[in-house]
């Protein structure tokens, strides 16, 4: 089967450094399929790469070599790093990025490249001068041993931590999306731990509002401006507003602590 590589960067498309990544990825490897997730991810978002690699690696095919380059370190201390998981590799900073995503999938093995392998690296462009050859490398098949040597931990991102009690969810904002819907880190497996369902009554404290919504299948299920809370299409739980912004409405920022309770 055909190897993919999926790009995630904070690059834009307007400069040359998209170009310069599947171009070093396609001199070692010509037969590789380049995929784009996003190169408009805000610039230096961790947590917002994170959220939409969460969202996208998953329904690639099994094998798929996914590269993340939101990398506000780049040039300090921070390991670059292959974390080779269940069904996929990711490869990027270990900055917490790539965290999610891998824990989900079910970690295997962690890596830290060894720089020294590789020449003219810069330091202000791993993405092309390391990260891209690692993956492309990793398409033809070369071992994992031999691009680094194994850790055993990697940074995590504690915004997508989500702790349950026998009546409590507590987690955080992870996401605002273009329609001002609020997405959290909370999944419908914790709702359904605490006996919450669709149809159900529930509070919800965001930042220092508390709010009363209930737990309902869609949007059109309220009238227009009303507040509802939901399961997204990647099953996070969503604060929403039909037809207009939640975030607007309860000036919601990535970041705020979110409680809910079964009402």
């Amino acid at each position: 089967m055909r190897r993919i590589i999926t790009l995630l960067t904070d690059f834009g498309l307007s400069d040359y450094f998209v170009a310069e990544m599947k171009g070093v990825i396609l001199s070692i490897n010509p037969a590789v399929k380049i995929v784009d997730i996003s190169h408009n991810i805000e610039k230096f978002s961790i947590v917002q790469a994170s959220f939409v690699l969460v969202c996208a690696y998953k329904w690639f095919p099994k094998g798929t070599i996914h590269v993340v380059v939101v990398d506000p370190g780049v040039g300090t201390k921070r390991r670059p790093i292959i974390v080779e998981t269940e069904n996929y590799y990711f490869v990027g900073p270990d900055n917490g990025v790539l965290w999610a995503s891998a824990m989900k999938d079910g970690i295997k093995n962690i890596y830290e490249i060894d720089i020294r392998k590789f020449e003219k690296v810069s330091l202000t462009f791993h993405g092309r001068d390391l990260f891209a050859p690692v993956a492309a490398y990793i398409s033809l098949g070369e071992p994992l041993t031999s691009l680094g040597r194994k850790i055993n931990e990697l940074v995590t991102l504690d915004i997508f931590k989500v702790s349950v009690s026998e009546s409590v969810i507590e987690g955080f904002v992870v996401h605002i999306d273009s329609f001002g819907n609020i997405i959290t880190g909370i999944e419908n497996k914790h709702l359904k731990e605490i006996g919450i369902d669709y149809g159900d009554s529930i509070e919800v404290s965001i930042g220092n509002l508390d709010i009363k919504t209930k737990l309902l299948p869609a949007y059109g299920h309220v009238k227009p401006g009303e507040l509802l809370a939901l399961i997204n299409s990647e099953g996070f739980l969503e604060i929403a507003a039909n037809l207009s912004s939640a975030a607007h409405k309860l000036r919601t920022k990535v970041g705020d602590r979110i409680v809910v309770r079964k009402k």
